[in-house]
């Protein structure tokens, strides 16, 4: 056998060579995506020092834990989320509360409570903005309360930061389980924060500079809706006004899922939420979608479910 290549030959042979079966799935997706790459370093003549510079941002990529603002930057969350959405139409299956992108931030074990709770409770965002009320009710596709739906919130503080990854910041803070009612009702309160760009410096930054585009995203609040015999739903909301929300370098605003915010509502009925003053409200209803197969209730969110975590 001769060990002397062309472009063609050596591309046949790195995507037929093995020493067993392997992952059939795994080898025809490798395969692919290594055609792909052959392709495009041999149509824009690739040199040796762009393809090492590369690997090297590859490398720090990695390393910095940014991997999730390139995947949801370049549109390949809400790509997955489009797929989905086409699959259930597909399938008939009734469209609920419009999914949307997970991120890379979440983190399991916030405190719980039953029906309402506080995400600024001991937040640096307290006394920062303004104190809204998010209030609501969770439906079955049939439009029939969800009691004791499982409902993580989570959002960023005044810097863009998220807890357990930004420095300075408490334990969990912005970040509250919440059980709903009976009746499937919910609420909580927290501090409007508002929207954050990628870090400054950094592989992220360094690519979005060279494609000429902004890092920003809309001001939003992330949701993880649990109930048994119910699909798990991963959503986010924006907040209305925010001068990217049409422009989210994410691609995660969604028509259905900005707020409608009521202003300078009397706190009446808010003050074991903390509430003396008139605040911001919005009502913001979770539709379930019914689950169609076994895997679609698993409780985790996407990522640890994805790492078997």
């Amino acid at each position: 056998m001769s060990n002397e290549f062309t472009k063609a030959s050596l591309l046949e042979r790195v995507n037929s060579v093995k020493i067993a079966e392997g992952d059939e799935r795994v080898r025809a997706l490798v395969g692919r995506i290594t055609t792909d790459l052959f392709k495009t370093i041999d149509e824009f003549q690739v040199t040796p020092d762009e393809f090492w510079a590369a690997c090297d941002w590859l490398t720090r990529l990695g390393a910095t834990g940014q991997i999730g603002l390139i995947t949801a930057g370049l549109g390949f969350d809400r790509l997955l989320d489009i797929m989905m959405d086409e699959a259930d139409e597909a399938a008939g299956i009734a469209a609920g509360t419009p999914r949307a992108i997970e991120g890379p931030l979440f983190v399991p074990g916030a405190p719980q409570s039953d029906y309402e709770a506080q995400l600024d409770d001991d937040s640096t965002l307290r006394g920062q903005g303004k104190v809204m009320v998010v209030e609501g009710q969770v439906t079955d596709h049939e439009g029939k309360p969800v009691a004791h739906a499982v409902i993580d919130a989570w959002h960023c503080n005044e810097q863009g930061g998220y807890s357990h990854f930004f420095p300075g910041m408490k334990e969990h803070e912005l970040r509250r389980k919440i059980v709903s009612d009976a009746n499937g009702n919910y609420r909580f309160r927290t501090t409007i924060a508002p929207g954050y760009e990628i870090p400054p410096v950094g592989p992220t930054r360094e690519l979005f500079t060279a494609l000429g585009r902004h890092g920003n995203r809309p001001a939003h609040i992330h949701f993880h809706v649990v109930k048994p015999g119910h699909r798990t739903l991963t959503t986010q909301v924006n907040i209305p006004g925010d001068s990217f929300i049409d422009d989210d370098f994410a691609f995660a605003t969604r028509d259905g899922l900005i707020l409608n915010i009521e202003h300078d509502v009397d706190p009446a009925g808010y003050a074991s939420l903390g509430i003396t003053a008139p605040c911001e409200r919005a009502r913001f209803d979770f539709h379930m979608q019914k689950a169609v197969a076994a895997d679609d209730t698993d409780p985790r969110t996407r990522m640890a479910k994805a790492l078997k975590q």
